[in-house]
């Protein structure tokens, strides 16, 4: 028992270190659209292997945990967290590089103000992952639930983005492909946010023991 619960330890270490690049990844993706830096930019998509190769030794641990420990109970339920925790995290970090793929096109065309909901919209993603990562380091159930609370918010801008992308297209139909652009960051964030929520819920499993998705929370 002891030696699944070192186990089980290091594989926490392994899915924080994770956490960390792909949260800085997501960061620095969207300073590099706001800032227009693209060499940042293409330096963040250069970084993604990096994740995706440790995304696979996690969930390779995790397979060898339940091959030779054959984890019951709340070990069971915390490697099959991990697990789905680990393919979120690499989902976020797929996403922030085609954030910074979009970065990096956008740098080297036309200027055109980013509307005021993507910067919005990055706060309000940036702050559901650090918290969505603070709980599960604490395992902290009640954090955990705040993140769940975020995600209208973020669905609301990106909804709205629609709107604006399309006045703007109206207005100047040859930058089409400019806004075409900025609305796929739009939905990229929205994609987040909505891989943070399936990271708070898996926290709230780990803690609690019981499945949240899906549930209308007014029941």
């Amino acid at each position: 028992m002891q030696h699944l619960h070192r186990e089980i330890d290091s594989l926490k270490k392994e899915i924080i270190r994770e956490a960390g690049l792909v949260e800085t990844n997501l960061r620095e993706s969207i300073k590099a659209l706001m800032t227009r830096d693209h060499d940042l930019a293409v330096e963040i998509v250069s970084r993604d292997k990096i994740i995706d190769d440790l995304e696979v030794e996690v969930e390779e641990e995790c397979l060898k945990i339940f091959a030779l420990y054959q984890p019951v109970a709340v070990d069971l339920r915390y490697i099959v967290a991990f697990l789905k925790l680990n393919n979120d995290l690499e989902r976020i970090g797929d996403l922030a590089t085609n954030i910074a793929d979009r970065a990096a096109s956008l740098a080297l065309k036309d200027i055109v103000s980013i509307p005021e909901q993507i910067p919005k919209m990055s706060e309000l993603v940036q702050k559901m992952l650090k918290d969505s990562l603070d709980a599960l380091v604490d395992l902290d159930g009640e954090k955990a639930n705040s993140v769940l609370l975020q995600d209208d918010e973020v669905d609301s801008l990106h909804h709205s983005m629609y709107t604006t992308v399309g006045n703007e297209i109206k207005l100047n139909p040859e930058n089409v492909e400019l806004w075409m652009e900025i609305q796929a960051v739009s939905r990229y964030l929205e994609r987040i946010a909505d891989h943070c929520t399936n990271i708070a819920e898996d926290v709230e499993y780990m803690v609690h023991g019981q499945i949240h998705r899906h549930k209308n929370p007014a029941f």
